[in-house]
């Protein structure tokens, strides 16, 4: 959600909310917006969880027209567009979350970690080395990078 939308609705918010003369009010009246006013401040706001991570789809592994290079996969991360924007990203941490049938540890989503090591090319995409090898199915599925280590 941009920053904008949000002051956007609290002005349109703002703007709907008739004003009136609180000398033209009844006594009634007052106590039922005092009372109004205190249930919102009791009222606990409902924040959305921030994202602490980069979107990025993993592309493949680096290859040439015959041989593949499985210990280092392809990753192209949500607005990367130059090798010097990949930059900021080198040394970051990469999760490849996915879904198994069998259940470990309560839980049927596991993760592969892995590390932004260098660019690759002039278009922003970058190359990576996990763990374990990633596998073939997770090429086009998105991957998550995380913002640490900072270098900043």
């Amino acid at each position: 959600q941009p920053f904008w939308l949000k002051a956007f609705r609290l002005n349109l918010v703002s703007e709907s909310v008739p004003q009136s003369n609180p000398t033209e009010t009844m006594a009634g009246e007052k106590k039922q917006i005092a009372s109004g006013a205190a249930k919102k401040k009791v009222e606990k706001k409902t924040r959305q969880p921030v994202r602490l991570y980069a979107k990025g789809v993993i592309l493949g592994y680096k290859r040439s027209k015959s041989n593949s290079y499985a210990n280092c996969t392809l990753l192209k991360i949500d607005g990367v567009r130059t090798r010097d924007d990949a930059a900021w990203y080198f040394g970051k941490r990469v999760a490849y979350v996915y879904k198994a049938k069998k259940e470990v540890k309560n839980s049927k989503f596991r993760v592969m970690w892995g590390k932004v090591r260098r660019a690759h090319g002039n278009s922003g995409v970058v190359r990576a080395k996990f763990r374990k090898n990633i596998p073939p199915r997770a090429f086009g599925a998105p991957c998550r990078i995380m913002m640490y280590p900072s270098s900043i």
